[in-house]
């Protein structure tokens, strides 16, 4: 059987025509799947009863089954879900005065062992499929009981641009009116730097949001942080993101994740004010890293932070500081899929 929602709506009208049937039900079933969030198909009232016994025959509507969920006390909630072949991957929900922004995965594990972040500690296992990543939507729709997911950001376990295809035609179905109708200005792909990815990503024609883990300002910090960068320089990310502005018209967001003692200092905020100027449409978002025990991974004090944000506003740097979420739940991605796993494998 086949994940119905690995269907495009021209596809399901496609299977729909080879069945013998009317086309027009399709949009029926994607508004049952994906805005009314209904989980099992005898539910689908309008549709004939024929047509229901068939796509019970030939799909399947849910393939995550959630295994743990963790609270913030300041609202953040943490979900650990197991994927029919019993991976494990994980989603977020982190909601705001004026957001509800939902953190969703795109891959089981990580290739890419960015020092500070958790998700590749267990290795990498496979690619999310499209409707893998739409059922992470629908899971957090769903439990939001009423309230809108307003904002998606695919920032979860995994590199989007690493899982390209998928990751676009989910996107795609989330944006699209007759699914959950997500602005493209409120999706946001996050990537460690994967300079083929920026420069396809750059002929869509899509108006999503990318945000590129950036960490560093000179080869060996950012080499020793993340070991994409021995592949693809800071100057050669820096020219990808200068042609992505130019094609696209644009804002890039720079992610720069305060570790203590390795990046956090004035010298690295000079240096970041410094590879960074004259690049137009650009903003840095400071983010305190949540501590990793693993790697020894610390954020800075607060005063240091405050002094790197206050030394790239003075030099003309668009600049934000991201407020810590989840410290007391681990909701660093990786983090509870890692303490899951290790008790779980003892």
């Amino acid at each position: 059987m086949r994940d119905i929602k690995e269907l495009t709506l021209q596809d399901l009208k496609e299977a729909l025509e080879k069945w013998g049937g009317a086309q027009f039900h399709a949009k029926q079933i994607f508004s049952w799947i994906y805005q009314k969030g209904v989980r099992d198909f005898d539910r689908m009232s309008d549709l004939p009863f024929a047509l229901r016994e068939r796509l019970k025959d030939n799909f399947y509507l849910s393939g995550l089954v959630m295994v743990k969920t963790v609270k913030s006390s300041e609202g953040t909630e943490k979900f650990l879900f197991a994927l029919r072949d019993k991976n494990i991957i994980e989603a977020v929900i982190i909601p705001t005065e004026k957001r509800i922004t939902g953190c969703i995965s795109t891959q089981a594990g990580c290739k890419f062992s960015c020092k500070f972040c958790a998700s590749g500690l267990l290795g990498f296992k496979r690619n999310l499929t499209a409707g893998e990543v739409l059922e992470e939507v629908l899971y957090l729709k769903n439990h939001l009981q009423g309230k809108q997911l307003t904002h998606l950001v695919f920032m979860g376990i995994g590199e989007p641009l690493d899982n390209y295809d998928f990751v676009l035609k989910a996107i795609r179905i989330i944006n699209s009116s007759y699914a959950f109708h997500i602005g493209a200005r409120r999706i946001t792909i996050s990537t460690c730097g994967l300079v083929p990815g920026i420069k396809e990503l750059s002929g869509e024609n899509m108006q999503i949001e990318l945000s590129i883990s950036l960490h560093a300002a000179d080869d060996e910090t950012r080499g020793a942080l993340m070991p994409v960068n021995k592949a693809y320089s800071i100057k050669d990310l820096l020219k990808a993101c200068r042609d992505y502005i130019r094609k696209t018209g644009r804002q890039i967001t720079f992610e720069y994740v305060l570790i203590n003692k390795i990046n956090s200092d004035l010298q690295n905020a000079q240096n970041l004010s410094t590879i960074l100027k004259g690049l137009k449409l650009c903003k840095v978002n400071l983010i305190p890293v949540n501590a990793i025990k693993e790697h020894s991974i610390e954020p800075p004090n607060k005063l240091d932070i405050l002094l790197f944000r206050d030394y790239l506003i003075k030099h003309g740097i668009n600049v934000t500081l991201r407020k810590p979420r989840g410290q007391d739940i681990e909701a660093a991605c990786g983090q509870l899929r890692l303490r899951y796993e290790e008790v779980h494998s003892q």
